[in-house]
């Protein structure tokens, strides 16, 4: 079981003791209080510290807490901060604003509680006189271009006009609070930082590991985003770049690659974790690894001492795999077939089919990281068929993986993607379709609704960001209050679903279908009553064809949908003989 030190301190405990040396590591963020989070935590600690502005109103034993501060003692014996950075970095500067107040201040209580602080700023001699030129942090963060403007605020205390980091502008909010809190009760200002070094409340919590701590982390916090693993990729290809001498190139790929993952995989809460898992997949395949049970994606890449990102080639495939889903999501750069393949694919029920092309993408792209047009296609279409039939017989991401990382190591290898060893059963399927319940809770209804509304070669392609609801044209209201219904459960099949815009759909949803073909068809004139029908071709080409839709269309277009979708799969070589 992994050791824990864990003791609740003080402000001046914490920092004052001789063992504390912290660093803030290459791969955490940059520091990010912003002027009203600082206000915050200053109006809570006057109002906790001089209560209802009287300072004889505190009581000693009152304790204010500010969290706990998760570290390990690395290989160096400082203490790496895996949470509570941001708080500690702020507390050091209200601290040095405090000292720098005091340097004014010639009474006795204001000048012990300067050498009370002093101790929590610089590490201090034997004698414990303060060494101003050892600070008790540090930082190395990577990606902040301002942490020595931090540390220069700490050893002189002093920023100029020029100074606008955040650093800065939290130094300056603290010490022009000070000031004014002088101003105000010039008696009470020793009392208010003693009482913060001496009430305020930390838990450190040091692990014997960074592991370990990470996983506290993890445990831990519910205050924002977690440190995410591409966090510690970074430190690692910080530290291979910089023994390079191409440091600051690449803080600046890492920067773009940084913002662009977060434009790109907007649906992740780590979108660079999301990058580093894709191209995982693509590292497994190369290595022949078929194991279902993938490990952590931190765990992969640690392997061999990080091996695999202390290589250029890795950083140039993430950047490439990058573009390409980049050029993915913006709809840009591929024939139009193979758009409208991606656009079902991007509502897929799992997203197994992102990996699966993202390994066959890194293994065929040419030099300009473009794929061959027809093999491409050809590719996007057997995933799909496949994914989608898969998904109706054995639901379940897990249970894909057996068929597709075989497939992986296939594409790697230059063996056509064609899931020899898992094909379908005719009347497997078939049998399968008809007995499951296409419920719109499920992803599968949505993704098989999808495929088949592009079956039409009049469906246009449809925007990315289009949100799309399931349409019932046989309206479930109107099966509640008529009898047009012999089987009731005909309410719920394909035969009586489609894709519809949201907007429509909640003007549409509760009409007889006479009146819903004027929403899907909208409304042409010159005035307010102007109405944009919806992009789905087939529910149009339905609205001008029909005056009703009722049980047997339900039936006739139900089997239409299973029929095609039979094809697909035999037309895709993924039916057995």
């Amino acid at each position: 079981m992994a050791k824990l030190n864990i003791d609740q301190k003080t402000v001046f405990g914490l920092f004052s003791d001789k063992r504390s040396d912290f660093l803030i590591p290459d791969y955490q963020r940059p520091y990010a209080w912003s002027q009203d989070q600082c206000a915050t935590l200053w109006d809570d600690i006057v109002s906790f510290a001089i209560p209802e502005d009287n300072e004889h109103g505190f009581d000693e034993g009152e304790e204010y807490f500010l969290g706990p501060i998760v570290t390990f003692r690395n290989a160096s014996g400082q203490l790496e901060i895996i949470d509570g950075q941001q708080r500690l970095t702020t507390l050091l500067l209200l601290l040095r604003a405090f000292y720098a107040r005091f340097i004014h201040m010639q009474d006795e209580r204001s000048q012990t509680t300067r050498e009370r602080i002093a101790q929590c700023i610089w590490k201090t001699d034997e004698f414990g006189k303060p060494r101003q030129d050892q600070l008790k942090i540090d930082s190395e963060v990577a990606s902040d271009n301002d942490k020595h403007e931090f540390l220069e605020i700490l050893k002189v205390g002093e920023v100029s006009n020029e100074h606008n980091s955040r650093y800065a502008q939290a130094f300056k909010f603290f010490k022009d609070e000070i000031g004014n809190f002088i101003e105000k009760y010039p008696d009470y200002t020793a009392r208010l930082a003693i009482r913060i070094l001496n009430n305020l409340i930390l838990l450190p919590i040091e692990a014997e590991s960074q592991q370990t701590a990470l996983r506290i982390f993890s445990t831990l916090n519910d205050r924002g985003l977690p440190l995410a693993d591409a966090d510690i990729f970074k430190s690692q290809m910080y530290k291979y770049y910089s023994d390079k001498g191409e440091k600051d190139d690449f803080i600046t790929r890492w920067k773009q690659l940084e913002e662009t993952s977060q434009e790109t995989f907007t649906s992740s809460r780590n979108p660079l974790d999301e990058l580093f898992t894709r191209y995982m997949y693509f590292e497994r395949a190369k290595q022949g690894i078929r194991d279902t049970s993938t490990i952590a994606l931190r765990d992969f890449y640690e392997a061999n001492g990080y091996a695999l990102l202390k290589q250029d080639e890795t950083l140039d495939n993430l950047e490439s795999l990058l573009d390409f889903w980049i050029r993915v999501n913006n709809q840009e750069g591929f024939d139009e077939p193979i758009l409208r393949k991606l656009y079902v694919l991007g509502h897929a029920p799992n997203n197994m089919w992102t990996y699966l092309t993202s390994v066959y993408y890194l293994h065929n792209r040419d030099a300009d990281g473009n794929l061959e047009p027809k093999s491409f296609e050809k590719f996007l279409r057997v995933i799909t068929a496949f994914i989608w039939a898969y998904s109706i017989i054995r639901p379940g991401v897990n249970a894909l993986r057996t068929p597709v990382f075989p497939e992986m190591i296939g594409i790697t290898r230059n063996t056509p993607v064609n899931f020899e060893n898992h094909r379908f059963e005719a009347t497997a399927v078939d049998a399968q379709y008809r007995n499951y319940q296409f419920t719109n809770g499920r992803q599968i209804s949505k993704s098989m609704l999808v495929w088949w509304a592009f079956q039409d070669a009049d469906q246009k392609l449809l925007d990315s960001d289009l949100k799309l609801e399931l349409e019932h044209i046989y309206a479930k209201r109107r099966a509640q209050f008529e009898d047009g219904l012999i089987r009731k459960e005909n309410i719920e099949s394909l035969g009586n679903k489609a894709i519809l815009e949201k907007k429509i759909n909640i003007r549409a949803s509760d009409y007889r279908f006479a009146d819903k073909k004027s929403h899907y068809l909208g409304r042409e004139a010159k005035s307010e009553q102007a109405r944009k029908g919806t992009a789905n071709a087939e529910l149009r080409k339905l609205a001008a064809s029909k005056e009703d839709f009722v049980e047997k269309d339900i039936v006739a277009r139900n089997e239409q949908i299973l029929h095609m979708f039979l094809k697909e799969l035999n037309d895709c070589g993924l039916l057995a003989n």
